[in-house]
């Protein structure tokens, strides 16, 4: 009974059929809704695989001491005060960011904010570009103790030795313009000019505080105070440039005055030689120099040196200087190495640019071969190797050195150690500096010093 009245309701029911083609119902779509509150149990920890690069980089940051870091923090348990990032946290993430290339604060801190890696690193930790920048430049002493202790430690573990190192120098271009040189007669008059911009802009503050802004007005007073002041640095090196143009003057007028008394003493010395081009210094960066670059070029620069083991690829020592040439670099950068690991390089490779016949004497003073190159003579006639006369014993035996095949076979090392070193940092963004000052700077060089050692501490410690 129930089976017929089944099958009569059945057959009652209208029949389903598909819809036509280019009907014009509406589609049921799933949509996003991006405005529901959800909440979602994430681990920050298991978003990073475990093989990671960033993993690396904060397991080498937890082996450094940082204890002049810590030892600096004023807020402490049981007193007040704001408690700062962690520093071992802000070290990280520039070793991180140097990694990648990246060298501006601002973009550092907008990585945090998007991209896990970063994110990983901070924990949670706020960043803000001001702590960053600030965390980058202002600790030198720590940064030069961190760059020895990484190449001790490869030392210790035998991944590195000292008895030969390979130095070069790359030019970097400076935070300046070429525009911004002027000459010291100059730089009096925008120094002058300067000192009237500041001493009006506080007597308008004074006299008349509402014509604008507090904040307005102290904030031109603070960029002309700036501009003042780096005028006044620019003075500074333009006097010591002329101070040391005036004492080569006087060396080489007193070199001509016994040359002539030598040669014939009844001729009347020479004239002193005329004064040389007034000094130029930039009202931007007054340290930097303009420099012959790598193109053929010339621009604002600074002179940085690494000096690399050629057993590792490690560095061991970082310098730099506003001077656009390479000689009398050897001496300082093995007294250095001395001084920091008690021991200098028993063999120090080197270019033709640092082919200075005192520091070669110097470093065989000191036990230290010197594999440079000699430099091609100007007469073709003459061996190029051949010890000269009045050569000293350590001259003469660098030259006939540099002739044979042991010192030609180890000064080719140099390329695939010092320029390697050079070649990484500017892959990793050393190819112009963002800040000013020769401190500043050399701060920036040591950083990708220690990120270099880092990486071959990867390299030759994979465990």
């Amino acid at each position: 009974m129930m089976r017929d009245q089944d099958a009569e309701l059945m057959a009652n029911l209208p029949m389903q059929t598909a819809p036509p083609r280019g009907h014009d119902g509406v589609p049921r779509l799933r949509t996003a809704e991006r405005r529901q509150v959800e909440l979602r149990a994430v681990c920050l920890d298991e978003l990073v695989p475990a093989d990671h690069r960033v993993r690396l980089v904060w397991q080498f940051a937890e082996g450094l001491d940082l204890a002049p870091l810590y030892d600096a923090i004023r807020a402490v348990e049981g007193r007040p005060g704001h408690p700062p990032a962690d520093p071992r946290i802000l070290l990280a993430l520039w070793l991180y960011a140097t990694v990648e290339g990246i060298g501006s604060a601002r973009e550092l801190a907008r990585r945090c904010q998007e991209q896990i890696g970063f994110q990983w690193l901070c924990g949670g930790v706020g960043m803000n570009a001001k702590t960053l920048a600030d965390f980058r430049v202002d600790h030198g002493t720590v940064l030069e103790r961190l760059l020895v202790d990484s190449f001790a430690a490869l030392l210790k573990v035998g991944a590195a030795k000292l008895d030969r190192v390979a130095q070069d120098g790359v030019r970097v271009r400076a935070a300046a313009g070429a525009a911004s040189f002027r000459r010291h007669s100059t730089l009096e008059a925008c120094r002058r000019e300067a000192e009237d911009q500041v001493g009006r802009l506080r007597a308008e503050l004074e006299q008349d505080p509402g014509r604008a802004s507090r904040r307005q007005a102290a904030s031109r007073q603070r960029a002309a105070e700036d501009r003042a002041r780096r005028v006044q640095d620019a003075l500074a090196v333009t006097a010591a440039l002329r101070a040391q143009q005036q004492e080569q003057a006087q060396r080489r007028a007193a070199r001509e005055v016994n040359r002539a008394a030598a040669t014939a003493p009844q001729t009347p010395p020479p004239a002193g030689p005329p004064a040389g081009k007034e000094p130029r210094a930039s009202t931007t960066d007054a340290e930097a120099r303009v420099m012959k670059m790598a193109d053929g070029g010339f621009r604002p620069a600074y002179n940085v040196q690494f000096a690399a083991d050629t057993a590792s690829g490690a560095i061991a020592g970082v310098a730099v200087d506003a001077s656009g040439s390479d000689m009398g670099r050897l001496v300082p950068m093995s007294a250095a190495l001395g001084a920091h690991y008690q021991q200098r390089p028993g063999e120090h490779l080197a270019d033709g640019g640092y082919a200075k016949l005192d520091d070669i004497a110097a470093l065989a003073a000191a036990g230290v071969t010197a594999y440079v190159p000699v430099p091609a003579p100007r007469d073709t006639t003459r061996e190029r190797y051949a010890p000269q006369p009045g050569d000293p014993p350590a001259i003469a035996e660098w030259r006939e050195r540099m002739g044979r095949e042991p010192a030609k076979a180890i000064y080719r090392q140099r390329a695939a150690t010092a320029e390697c070193a050079n070649a990484q940092a500017r892959n990793r963004g050393l190819r112009q500096f963002v800040v000013r000052g020769l401190d500043k700077v050399r701060n920036i060089a040591l950083w990708h010093a220690l990120t270099h050692n880092m990486v071959c501490t990867w390299r030759l410690l994979p465990a």
